[in-house]
């Protein structure tokens, strides 16, 4: 139990490195979330710093959902665990999205998780994670959207876990993840129904 607490910990705390603001601050010197949408994602970054930094920060936010995966089943999972290792790894990615959402390092105000999302789904589950981009590419190259991309993404991943036959527990994760998706993207729907969501390029 131990184990897992720390795990939880680590994983929350990976989460929460809020490399959005970071560049922000380290680039232009500006508080990222008085620009733009007022996001610290990889999309606000895009839009108010550049595309270089946008694409690294995507990148680095699923580093932080990878990785908080990889240690959880490499490093701090114990055959000993009350849980199996499913679960620990689930506890785990969840806790690393939530700390990206609600990051502590800026009174739990944070993005939307779907890139950390993403980055513990390569790690569970590759092939479900694949289709999920490649339904997100074909969305956004439509669209230039990303808020609608990653919606219908999001919507696609639970399908796409049926699809590939998964375990059941990360089925549950799959449906978990697109609840929270979607929830955080209320505002951005809203302005999807008004016509008034911005394209990105």
């Amino acid at each position: 139990m131990i184990c897992l607490i720390l795990s939880l910990i680590s994983s929350y705390l990976l989460g929460s490195i809020p490399t959005g603001y970071i560049f922000g601050k380290a680039l232009k010197g500006i508080d990222i979330r008085k620009h733009g949408s007022g996001n610290v994602g990889a999309t606000n970054v895009f839009r108010t710093i550049g595309k270089v930094p946008g694409i690294i920060v995507l990148f680095l936010d699923a580093l932080k959902g990878f990785a908080a995966v990889a240690l959880a089943a490499g490093f701090f999972y114990r055959t000993s665990s009350p849980i199996n290792i499913e679960w620990f790894s689930i506890a785990s990615a969840l806790a690393a999205v939530s700390g990206h959402i609600w990051t502590i390092f800026l009174n739990f105000k944070g993005g939307k998780g779907v890139a950390t999302a993403m980055g513990t789904i390569i790690a569970m589950m590759h092939q479900v994670a694949g289709a999920c981009f490649v339904v997100w590419v074909i969305i956004f190259a439509i669209t230039r959207i990303v808020s609608i991309s990653s919606i219908v993404a999001s919507i696609a991943l639970p399908i796409f876990a049926w699809i590939f036959n998964r375990p059941v527990e990360l089925k549950i994760l799959s449906v978990l993840l697109c609840i929270i998706s979607i929830c955080k993207h209320i505002p951005n729907i809203k302005r999807l129904l008004k016509g008034e969501e911005k394209r990105l390029i």
